[in-house]
């Protein structure tokens, strides 16, 4: 493994123990892929640093055991701004006496 690799996967490990900030979140700010930082913490780290590991592994499950609250949200919080955007253009539209589309 190259050390540039293994210096990243460090780094990583760190920044999700002091954050715990998510793999897509991390992924943005390190400027690689997911699947880059995911197998850097699942499968790299371990050779590397396997108390580190382990810290890292209770996050990934956190995260993992509430992906489908934070999806849920995600999609309510997108429809609430789509029927939001939705009724201003449908009092555009009666303000201005034009008929609202169907």
């Amino acid at each position: 493994m190259h050390d540039y690799i293994k210096e990243r996967t460090l780094k990583i490990g760190e920044y999700i123990v002091e954050t715990k900030n998510t793999v897509r979140t991390i992924a943005r700010e390190f400027g690689v892929s997911k699947s880059t930082v995911h197998k850097d913490l699942t499968e790299r780290l371990p050779e590397i640093n396997p108390d580190l590991a382990n810290r890292v592994k209770e996050i990934l499950e956190y995260h993992k055991s509430i992906r489908h609250l934070r999806g849920g949200e995600a999609t309510k919080k997108k429809y609430r701004k789509d029927e939001t955007k939705r009724k201003m253009a449908k009092n555009l539209h009666v303000e201005r006496g034009v008929s609202a589309p169907l």
